[in-house]
């Protein structure tokens, strides 16, 4: 463990933590290296959203192969570094606004052996910002993916809109969300009414006999479910 300080002068402790997603016979491996900072920001924390969509990922292992694949809010990057892994195309983005994320996620990358702007993308996104940066990652996108974006009841709009959005340009795509449950109260119908789109519940029990596990061991004790949008026809 390396010991820390950031700009507050508030202790920190940087480790590596190792994920590894196994088929149920032990044929097939992957594992990833994630580098999590205790104590500082909430991107710098693999949580446990991340890990029922990196488990999503490595159930459709065999249909990975040269997908384009643009995650948002990636964070620690667990589901599109696995992807990565699996044979995917992968853009990881976060925030334009948070260049210490997004190096944050270059040093993950470079954990795993693999170079940014080369074997994988880093990008800026910021939700709800229609630029030149998700212009830029809009076309030929065959999956979009993230995990607990929706964290909190005001930035709903600003994610659906900018999936809208996506949605548009690449129409055959579809957006595949972990979603952690913080709020019975909390409702996004009717911003799916407004922009166009629909979404429908993936069932977590098929994903958890594929690896021979339990997926509710993976929410640590929180409701989460996993979510695809897409376009109405």
């Amino acid at each position: 463990m390396k010991p820390t300080m950031n700009q507050n002068e508030t202790k920190t402790t940087e480790i590596i933590k190792k994920f590894n997603f196994m088929s149920k016979d032990g044929s097939e491996n992957y594992e990833v290296n994630i580098i999590e900072i205790l104590g500082g920001v909430y991107s710098y924390y693999t949580w446990p959203c991340a890990k029922i969509l990196a488990q999503f990922m490595f159930y459709m292992r065999r249909c990975m192969k040269n997908l384009n694949i643009l995650e948002i809010g990636a964070g620690t990057s667990l589901p599109g570094i696995l992807a990565k892994k699996l044979g995917a195309n992968v853009i990881l983005s976060d925030s334009a606004l948070l260049n210490k994320s997004l190096n944050h996620i270059k040093r993950i990358c470079a954990c795993n052996n693999l170079k940014p702007g080369v074997d994988i993308q880093v990008k800026g996104l910021t939700w709800g910002m229609i630029g030149n940066g998700l212009f830029d990652m809009s076309n030929d996108l065959d999956l979009i993916i993230g995990s607990d974006c929706l964290y909190d009841s005001f930035v709903f709009e600003d994610v659906l809109s900018t999936i809208s959005f996506l949605l548009d340009q690449n129409p055959k795509s579809t957006f595949i969300c972990s979603y952690q449950l913080r709020s019975s109260d909390w409702t996004f119908e009717n911003l799916l009414r407004k922009w166009n789109l629909k979404c429908r519940n993936i069932d977590l029990e098929e994903i958890g006999k594929d690896a021979g596990i339990d997926m509710k061991d993976l929410m640590e004790g929180h409701v989460i479910y996993l979510l695809e949008f897409y376009r109405l026809s």
